[in-house]
């Protein structure tokens, strides 16, 4: 279920098996220069029980599109093109209060940071509960106990006095446990992360991959997680979609994307992670992509990712190549598409 067209602009296929749609996402935020683009006419879509995995550096707009399909982009950012299609509804033209229906019950947000995502004040056990009764799904009493339950889940240990501390008396870990909680309390079809693992260390991030990954089996979720990071796509991904400067240049399933990468971003960033690279022999120093990420306010012509490719060429000046398809059910948007490197950085 490819989302793309050979030589067109992405579209996505809404078929039955499609939980979510993004078609033609573009989210801009209003500065004193004009509107910049971050999110830039993104598609892509989840199938039931499926795991997304969307990937790129920071500042790609990985996050501002979670955002955007939950309807949370605060000002001066807006929503300025395209639908999010949602269990036959397009999110984008529901009332602020049907949308308020579907946060929490119909998709969830786990957030980066749990100790700024959580209520300093009030305790871990009743921001769960509350998950509960603001959706009307049980009352005060039952949703203290579904609450413990939930923690319990999660693995909690001693989720009985864990559920009355507050969550400066918890772990970085348990913290993030506890977010994990609140997303899943009132069962949503979809859940999103966004780098739910990052401010962890190796050991605690390696837990909550693997708690995301047996959650996802027992609640039945479908996962769309956001990660700059490959070793959390190797582990946890069915697909995967790289972002770069606000657009996808490259999608496809987990292993296509390993094997045979199409765009140079996702060359690149491969490239980058010791023992991915087949001749990267010990001591030998690890491929780079040099510059950055371009401002978004100023982005170069033609392919956003240009300046920084070791490949470019004349013509990669010439439009934003469409993403297309190279193989099947993968597409990049690169005019050099399946083309070797040439030469290396």
């Amino acid at each position: 279920m490819l989302q793309v067209q050979s030589d067109a602009a992405p579209h996505t296929n809404a078929s039955g098996d499609a939980l979510l749609s993004v078609e033609h996402l573009t989210t801009v935020f209003d500065t004193p220069g004009g509107p910049v683009v971050a999110v830039d006419d993104v598609s892509f879509a989840i199938r039931r029980g499926e795991t997304l995995v969307l990937v790129g550096e920071s500042g790609s707009g990985k996050s501002v599109a979670a955002l955007s399909i939950l309807r949370l982009v605060q000002p001066p950012g807006r929503i300025v093109g395209g639908a999010v299609r949602f269990q036959g509804r397009d999110l984008l033209t529901l009332a602020e209060s049907d949308m308020r229906a579907v946060r929490g019950a119909g998709i969830s947000l786990i957030f980066q940071e749990p100790m700024s995502a959580l209520n300093p004040v009030y305790t871990v056990g009743a921001q769960v509960a509350e998950a509960l009764t603001a959706h009307g799904l049980a009352s005060r009493r039952e949703a203290a106990a579904r609450a413990v339950d939930l923690l319990r889940a999660v693995r909690i240990p001693d989720p009985d006095t864990r559920a009355r501390d507050y969550p400066h008396q918890l772990s970085g870990g348990q913290r993030q446990r506890v977010m994990i909680a609140i997303a899943l309390a009132c069962r949503p079809p979809l859940v999103i992360a966004d780098e739910p693992t990052t401010a962890l260390d190796v050991t605690i991030q390696a837990q909550i991959l693997e708690l995301l990954g047996e959650m996802k089996s027992r609640f039945d979720l479908s996962l769309l997680l956001i990660t700059h990071d490959f070793g959390v796509v190797a582990e946890t991904a069915d697909r995967v979609a790289v972002m770069y400067a606000g657009r996808i240049v490259e999608q496809g399933p987990v292993r296509a994307i390993f094997r045979s990468p199409q765009h140079p971003y996702t060359r690149g960033l491969l490239a980058s992670i010791p023992g991915i690279v087949r001749d990267q022999s010990p001591g030998r120093r690890l491929h780079a992509i040099d510059g950055t990420v371009p401002n978004l306010a100023n982005l170069p012509p033609g392919c956003v990712f240009g300046p920084r490719c070791a490949e470019h060429g004349a013509d990669c000046d010439r439009a934003q190549p469409a993403l297309s398809v190279v193989a099947p059910d993968q597409a990049a948007a690169c005019y050099r598409r399946g083309s070797p490197p040439r030469g290396g950085r």
